[in-house]
């Protein structure tokens, strides 16, 4: 049965996959490096992972089995996640695939390469309404689909 996996410290759709998830009866893992609110729920466990670096992203990679859904902006562990045939959804509903996943890595490093010679500054545009609105309808046509 599918599971869903949030990579949830810098997640802004927590709430919109707690609310889907739960339409569909599915459990999830709400993964983060410190405890936060989450919604009692028998479907929605919390997973707190010690302060290392990448412990969450590190937890999700253990954890997720095929068919799984995995929630994240971090394109190193949607690497890892699709490695173990997992679904993998960017919080702006971006699908990371097998065929995708070779340019999304390495537009990260030339951007962080631009970052550290000062050629570019700043960070993501802001998360809006219509990338919320677009990552629930990507969501839940996902979750539709692997229930088939």
């Amino acid at each position: 049965m599918t599971r869903i996996f949030i990579d949830a410290d810098a997640c802004p759709v927590k709430d919109e996959v707690y609310r889907v998830a739960g339409r569909h009866r599915l459990v999830t893992f709400v993964v983060s490096n410190s405890w936060m609110r989450i919604p009692q729920s028998p479907l929605i466990e919390q997973v707190v992972v010690d302060d290392g670096f990448d412990a969450a992203d590190n937890w999700i990679a253990e954890n997720v089995a095929s068919g799984d859904v995995v929630i994240t902006s971090d394109i190193p562990l949607a690497d890892r996640a699709l490695k173990k045939s997992a679904v993998v959804l960017g919080p702006s509903g971006k699908a990371f695939t097998g065929q995708s996943i070779g340019m999304s890595l390495a537009m990260r490093d030339l951007n962080a390469h631009l970052r550290e010679t000062g050629d570019i500054t700043g960070g993501a545009p802001p998360f809006s309404k219509k990338d919320r609105s677009r990552f629930l309808n990507v969501l839940e046509n996902t979750l539709q689909k692997l229930r088939k």
